[in-house]
């Protein structure tokens, strides 16, 4: 049995929030078309309906209407387990959730209550199964689904302190552990799916927003309970930077997708200056650091029901806030290239990368 190859492409946060929101995917457009199955993570409600949770920060209400915006792009399936989920309230989610799926867009991640949010989605193409599974690690408090409450499905850590230098003031050490009882029902939804899809993919929103290279502990813990319960891909997303790639037992751990389609929202919260967050005033149409406009598109490829080759397509925002997919010859991609092999190094990494046309593969051998 040789069933044809299955492409699927992966993108980080997604906002279609302009009122022509088709002409932030046009320059991506040729290459999205060629997926079989395009996955996203959805970064703001598409809601009229529903109140603002969060006070003290900047909420993204983006029109249904922009969802256009996603077809026209050829999303098939969407992450809503976001530190966004709940931000204009259970209204605001459900609507999100009708508006997906009344224009064919799969919703993962999140839902009226923790089975919904956690249930999986499997695809079907060219005779193979592909099962989606979404979590969420950088949960406000309320955010996440229980059992007669709706919200997004959660994978939390917890945050302590350790003095490595004994003068006082100086840069504690940083511990993260994954939450128990989340990393215990991940595993469980893991192996309850996977005996009923040949691949298995998990996204999950989490790590360090905003800071370069920088992985927490608990990332590699959750990423790798998740591979040794089954999973062949993870897509991580919400640090707004692309972040390392980790091959673990053959399989790889995209640490960060970087953004996608995020056009400025103008934000004016209390983050920006706890991060350094300088902006460049020639991209108007983009708020975010230089190092934000490096991204990538993952791409796997599935043959014989298993993954045959991982690699990335790079990629660069430009001034109108425009995901650009780069060739080899464009020295824009090697500075991609470079900063994702600085990510990795930084983090004591030693995946291995190297060009095929324009694209660059991960390699196996990588541990």
């Amino acid at each position: 049995m040789n069933p044809e190859k299955v492409s699927i492409y992966a993108v980080g946060d997604v906002i279609p929030g302009r009122p022509n929101p088709e002409s932030l995917f046009e320059l991506a457009l040729p290459t999205l078309k060629q997926a079989d199955i395009l996955f996203g993570q959805l970064e703001a409600p598409l809601a009229e309906k529903g109140e603002p949770q969060m006070q003290g920060f900047f909420v993204t209400r983006v029109s249904p209407e922009r969802v256009s915006g996603l077809t026209y792009a050829g999303f098939d399936v969407m992450s809503f387990a976001a530190n966004q989920t709940l931000d204009l309230g259970e209204v605001g989610l459900f609507e999100t959730i009708d508006t997906l799926t009344k224009n064919n867009i799969a919703v993962v991640g999140a839902g009226k209550n923790i089975d919904e949010a956690r249930k999986p989605l499997i695809l079907e193409r060219k005779g193979t199964k592909v099962a989606f599974l979404a979590y969420c690690s950088v949960v406000p408090r309320g955010y996440e689904a229980r059992g007669d409450k709706s919200g997004c499905a959660p994978m939390r850590a917890s945050t302590s302190y350790e003095q490595v230098d004994w003068q006082p003031g100086t840069p504690p050490k940083i511990l993260t552990f994954a939450n128990k009882d989340d990393l215990a029902a991940m595993v469980e939804d893991i192996k309850k799916v996977r005996p009923l899809a040949d691949v298995v993919i998990m996204s999950i929103h989490w790590g360090v927003h905003h800071v370069p290279a920088v992985i927490a502990m608990y990332q590699r813990e959750v990423g790798y309970a998740a591979i040794n319960a089954g999973v062949d891909v993870i897509l991580g997303h919400h640090a707004h930077i692309l972040k390392a790639i980790e091959v673990y037992k053959g399989k790889v751990i995209f640490y960060s997708l970087g953004n996608f389609v995020q056009p400025s929202k103008k934000r004016k919260g209390p983050l920006r200056p706890i991060y350094g967050m300088e902006l460049d005033p020639e991209y108007p149409d983009y708020d975010f650091p230089v190092d934000s406009r490096k991204s990538i598109i993952a791409k796997c490829i599935i043959a014989d029901k298993k993954i045959e080759r991982v690699s990335y397509l790079p990629l660069m925002i430009n001034k109108r806030a425009q995901p650009e997919v780069l060739s080899r010859s464009d020295k824009r991609s090697s500075e991609v290239f470079d900063y994702m092999e600085w990510c990795c190094k930084n983090q004591g990494l030693d995946t291995k990368f190297s060009w095929e046309g324009d694209e660059v593969v991960v390699y196996p051998q990588g541990k």
